[in-house]
């Protein structure tokens, strides 16, 4: 499994915590169970997790006001899930640069939305990076 592979399996544990509505480093362990990934992907991913985590609250806020209008229970859980992810990148994660971020939301939004949440995606990380510089 790479590093996309690894990104998507990420954006399912996410959803699936947001379907639960339960956000605890023990649904990320479960999650973790069911597949096999080097200690790497797994640190990715555990890492990723724990960090949407611990920084929920302020990856929301951020979400509602760049998706202006739009709350988040209104947003579809897939694009919500991909630009949780992609904020707590962009913010936390000074490792990957902002670029691959919005590369790789905008291609699991293809693989995973509707036709076109990634144009909406990329529009909405493109204003929070432009509002951050």
């Amino acid at each position: 499994m790479g590093r996309k592979q690894t990104r998507e399996a990420l954006m399912q544990l996410i959803y699936q915590m947001d379907l639960n509505k339960n956000f605890s480093k023990e649904e990320v362990i479960n999650f973790l169970d069911n597949f096999d990934m080097s200690d790497c992907e797994i640190g990715y991913l555990q890492e990723s997790a724990y960090g949407v985590i611990d920084n929920l609250e302020n990856i929301n806020k951020l979400i509602e006001k760049y998706t202006e209008g739009w709350t988040l229970d209104r947003l579809p859980k897939v694009d919500l899930s991909i630009l949780r992810i992609a904020f707590y990148e962009i913010i936390y994660r000074e490792d990957i640069p902002v670029e691959v971020s919005i590369n790789e939301a905008i291609e699991i939004a293809k693989k995973y939305s509707t036709p076109d949440a990634f144009k909406y995606i990329n529009g909405v990380l493109g204003s929070f990076v432009r509002a951050k510089d």
